[in-house]
């Protein structure tokens, strides 16, 4: 009897010490899960906190907003005013949403008085009215005043799930200003701001397109994530105590 049951012991440690092993390993894998997102939510309140300021100020100058993104690179939703003449025939279409109907927020280049182009979006049409034909009053003419948020450009396509962008058919999925611009029916040799403006809740003519479509609530669900991180990993803290138990009382 007592030869079987040192039998059994002796096969039973090995795998007691490889289960403790992985089981440590796991543990610290969700430590540093639950850390990672913890470091996270502080970001993304600092984030948050920047947007709330910068989206409640006063509008700025384009010049003065243009010197921002030269020396940071980030001036996203910050307020700006510009003036210049729209070239609607130019205009581009990223596809969207606005309160639950599937449409395009129009983006139409303005041309400054120095002769420089921005990239302006103008706001939601529903989808059968991309063509600008259908809305012609909101196409207004000659020197115009925006006032909207300044918005940073994207480096690269954000998600592989995108689909790409069909420049032949103006459907644009994800917001390449260099391809909106260079499809636009520029002149030769233009130059562009080198980021985005979108524009206010000001009304247009004729209702289109609605402006003010800027999504400023950004989610913040770290803390959720942390939690769930953290408590998985004090979950398994206590199986591998109870793990650990179970032999000395067997013996």
């Amino acid at each position: 009897m007592s030869e079987t049951t040192s039998l059994v012991g002796g096969r039973s440690r090995p795998r007691t010490a490889l289960v403790l092993g992985l089981g440590l390993v796991l543990f610290a894998v969700l430590i540093g899960l639950g850390t990672w997102q913890v470091q996270r939510l502080h970001w993304k309140e600092g984030l948050l906190a920047t947007v709330d300021k910068r989206a409640h100020s006063a509008p700025l100058p384009l010049a003065d907003v243009e010197k921002e993104f030269a020396a940071s690179h980030d001036v996203d939703y910050t307020p700006v005013t510009v003036t210049g003449t729209f070239l609607h025939q130019g205009e581009r279409h990223f596809f969207s949403t606005w309160q639950g109907d599937s449409g395009f927020n129009v983006y139409t280049p303005l041309q400054l008085e120095n002769g420089r182009f921005v990239l302006v979006n103008r706001g939601f049409v529903p989808y059968d009215l991309k063509d600008p034909a259908k809305r012609k009053q909101g196409e207004v003419a000659g020197k115009v005043t925006v006032t909207g948020l300044a918005r940073n450009p994207l480096p690269a396509k954000p998600s592989m799930m995108l689909p790409d962008n069909d420049v032949a058919k103006n459907i644009f999925y994800w917001k390449d200003r260099d391809a909106m611009a260079a499809s636009a029916g520029l002149p030769a040799g233009f130059v562009l701001v080198p980021f985005f403006i979108d524009a206010d809740k000001t009304p247009n003519p004729g209702g289109l397109p609605v402006g003010g479509v800027t999504i400023i609530d950004l989610p913040n669900n770290h803390l959720q994530y942390a939690v769930t991180w953290y408590g998985l990993a004090a979950a398994l803290a206590a199986v591998l105590i109870l793990r650990l138990r179970r032999p000395a009382k067997e013996q």
